[in-house]
């Protein structure tokens, strides 16, 4: 580690070089503008830096707050940056994967990696996307899920002159410096941030997590451009009682509530409370007292290994996932918290097979009105009322209109449950499932609730980590005595 001095312009060692299984950054296509280099200052840590306690009541998307709209000309820039994204992919994923063939190989793979680093340019919004279908092994083939895989936590960092920039922001001169020593080569590096390792002046070895500077414009200008597309699709015959606009603004407020350190403090707090009772889950403790606006320190969790089956048996790889799917469905049907982040990237194993959930950025808090619904409809679910589930649909929707067509909604879930319920994870797929769901409100008048698009995409990443562990689960069956508990509540 470096040992970082008060107002010391001999800066520390710029050593953070990109790694050969990484994800590069396009140059052309910078993250922030030129910083420069400098000291990281010393003093007193500003009061009220990063809060603490739950989430706010009103934290959520249900609050209904919007980010503001960014200016044409933003859209228009960060438009014609998609458009280059996109015809540059195809321009060099034709021509890798003819390479590719040419040296007998198969060319998808090098679209695959393609595909990367598309995302990669074009920023945290696209590789978020990227992330989940990544963790959809039963879908794609391995090698697309391999190269998205390394979108996780495999993306070049910062160099060290842009941490060093972002540190002296969060804690400004004549601040608190409250590191002994910190090392500028980072131990894992995401779309939003970067995790260094550092030690404080007590002793304690500590994660300090550091936000990449200027992406939020980015993130704005991309969720007001796929909001204008959903305005476009629900002008489209058949499709204007889908709440696609509304589902855009709800999933885009979730997504930059990620750049908000402090609420994923906070989050954590709420996590670690919640899940006291899970033994084998472990949850690092935010450091409230010496993290600042835009750096999140918290407890460095050592000795962690990839949450993969690896060599474990058929025993060992059942007994990990239920402990996987308890914790989620605590999550989702018992606090009213939802993780939708939970992909490799995030997850880790000690040596003592304790699951380590890492981050906390993609946590949204269900209304109750809503956990209760989704519980409701799990259950029904999973013992077979095809009935009891329509109607937990129509009691969910934001709207019935009076020609709606109510008759063949129910008949339409009643099939879709029958087909459905009591599979193994082998023999069920969310996507087709919400797919079917969706195309039967579509085509039968009923507006569906974009408020459950959280627990879909909590449920669509934990699924296909069902799938690599066994295939075998009964996970409707594994929720029933969670979800019993919750709606005796």
């Amino acid at each position: 580690m470096v040992a970082i001095t008060p107002h010391d312009d001999a800066a520390p060692r710029d050593d953070a070089a990109p790694r050969d299984d990484a994800v590069p950054w396009d140059d052309a296509v910078p993250w922030d503008d030129a910083v420069p280099t400098g000291a990281v200052p010393t003093g007193a840590v500003p009061t009220g830096a990063v809060p603490t306690g739950a989430l706010p009541a009103d934290a959520g998307p249900a609050s209904g707050a919007v980010p503001a709209r960014p200016r044409w000309p933003a859209l228009a820039a960060r438009a014609l940056t998609w458009a280059g994204a996109f015809a540059g992919y195809g321009v060099a994923g034709a021509t890798a994967a003819a390479a590719d063939r040419l040296r007998r190989r198969a060319g998808s793979r090098a679209m695959s990696r393609q595909l990367a680093r598309m995302c990669v340019r074009l920023g945290p919004t696209f590789v978020k996307g990227g992330q989940l279908l990544s963790t959809r092994k039963d879908l794609l083939p391995p090698h697309w899920c391999e190269a998205l895989g390394q979108l996780h936590d495999r993306v070049d960092p910062m160099t060290a002159a842009q941490a060093r920039a972002a540190l002296a922001a969060a804690y400004p001169r004549g601040s608190h410096w409250p590191f002994a020593e910190l090392d500028l080569t980072p131990v894992a590096s995401g779309s939003i941030a970067c995790v260094y390792r550092a030690v404080l002046h007590d002793g304690r070895t500590v994660a300090v997590k550091v936000r990449r500077p200027r992406i939020r414009d980015r993130m704005l200008a991309d969720f007001a451009l796929l909001g204008m597309g959903a305005r476009v699709m629900q002008s489209m015959p058949g499709m204007r009682r889908v709440p696609a606009r509304r589902m855009v603004d709800q999933l885009g407020f979730a997504v930059l509530r990620q750049l908000d350190l402090a609420a994923e403090s906070a989050a954590l707090t709420e996590l670690r409370s919640n899940l006291t009772g899970l033994r084998y889950f472990r949850i690092p403790e935010p450091l409230t007292e010496v993290s600042a606006d835009g750096v999140l320190v918290m407890e460095f969790v050592d000795g962690l290994g990839r949450f993969t089956p690896g060599e474990m048996n058929n025993e060992q790889r059942r007994e990990l996932i239920r402990r996987v799917l308890h914790g989620t469905y605590q999550m989702l049907f018992l606090d009213g918290l939802v993780h939708c982040d939970m992909h490799p990237g995030n997850l880790y194993l000690t040596h003592g097979c304790e699951v380590v959930l890492l981050d906390a950025g993609f946590v949204v808090p269900l209304e109750p009105t809503v956990k209760r619904l989704f519980a409701e409809f799990f259950l029904n679910l999973s013992m077979g009322r095809g009935g009891e589930c329509a109607e937990n649909v129509l009691d969910s929707a934001e709207h019935v209109p009076a020609d709606a067509d109510t008759d063949a909604f129910r008949a339409g879930i009643v099939e879709l449950v029958a087909y459905s319920t009591r599979k193994t994870a082998g023999e069920f797929r969310l996507a087709p499932f919400a797919t079917r769901l969706f195309d039967l409100q579509r085509r039968c008048g009923i507006a569906a609730a974009p408020e459950f698009i959280f627990p879909l995409v909590s449920l669509l990443v934990l699924e296909g980590l069902i799938n690599e562990f066994d295939i075998h689960i009964d996970f409707q069956a594994e929720a029933v005595p969670t979800l019993l508990t919750a709606l005796r509540r």
